[in-house]
């Protein structure tokens, strides 16, 4: 595996493999990386002869009240993981090269109408830091697939509509979510919880499947499978953000019948805050 810390050097790789005719799949991360991201680096394997990685955590996604400086960072053994799941390139971009005028001036990438709802509505800013980076980082790798998580559906949902809105040339590919046996979505923010507050997290997921079996089962009253999943969570513990059913494609509320949806949660566990969802088809009429 190579590591790459420049632009330069990496699109110098780029062109000798796209010469020689190679596919390539990219995994952007954050680092921190855990058997979900190893599962992320399986599917790349799937759709690319080389397969790059990224790890970078991004200054623009993160808002006032968070801690930048606090995210964990562990590079060596994200390095270790990486190379044993056969990644070719390993890129871990200064911040420096990637925002050359600095965080504050550069060019950003809005998706409106996706980014401020949800977690966006918490977030403020936050999506237009996590489709400004993407952009950014697509542009220098320029792969033929793109692997994202399903467990952060909505940053997937945006970035597959800021590369259809800019016609960039990358198929985006979301990968299921990877889960502890007892449920809980594998994350990095998971390392903010003490042993009291990892045995109540499992309930966010434990939440959305109810809400999904109701879903599949023909009910048809979103409101109140949202006032009781948004409850619930409430009563084990959690301070939750919002607790929704929303269409697949695109977000919106659900109508019609036999249609995909989505039921997102996030919910905060003193430092952590989690987020999770869960995916059906369901009969409606809605």
């Amino acid at each position: 595996m190579r590591t790459l810390n420049r632009i330069a050097d990496l699109r110098a790789l780029v062109q000798a493999w796209r010469m020689a005719g190679e596919t390539i799949a990219f995994v952007p991360t954050m680092g921190n990386l855990h058997a979900g991201h190893a599962s992320l680096i399986d599917a790349a394997h799937h759709h690319g002869r080389r397969v790059v990685a990224s790890v970078f955590v991004n200054p623009l996604q993160f808002g006032p009240t968070e801690d930048y400086a606090a995210y964990p960072r562990t590079p060596d053994e994200d390095a270790v993981l990486l190379a044993a799941q056969g990644v070719d390139a390993l890129l871990l971009p200064v911040v420096e090269e990637m925002y050359p005028r600095g965080v504050a001036t550069s060019t950003v990438v809005d998706v409106p109408g996706l980014s401020d709802i949800l977690c966006g509505a918490f977030r403020p800013g936050h999506f237009r830091g996590v489709a400004t980076v993407v952009v950014k980082l697509l542009n220098l790798v320029q792969p033929d697939v793109a692997i994202f998580g399903e467990k952060d559906y909505q940053q997937l949902t945006i970035i597959r509509r800021a590369v259809e809105d800019l016609c960039l040339p990358v198929r985006i590919v979301g990968a299921p979510t990877v889960r502890a046996e007892d449920g809980l979505a594998l994350s990095s923010r998971n390392l903010f919880l003490d042993e009291g507050e990892r045995a109540i997290a499992p309930r966010l997921y434990r939440a959305l499947d109810y809400a999904r079996r109701r879903l599949m089962g023909g009910e048809t009253d979103v409101a109140s499978i949202e006032t009781e999943g948004f409850e619930s969570l409430r009563a084990a513990g959690f301070r939750p953000d919002y607790f929704e059913v929303r269409t697949a494609a695109t977000l919106d509320r659900p109508q019609g019948r036999d249609v995909a949806v989505v039921v997102l949660a996030a919910a905060r566990l003193r430092r952590a805050r989690l987020i999770d969802n869960v995916q059906c088809r369901a009969p409606g009429p809605f």
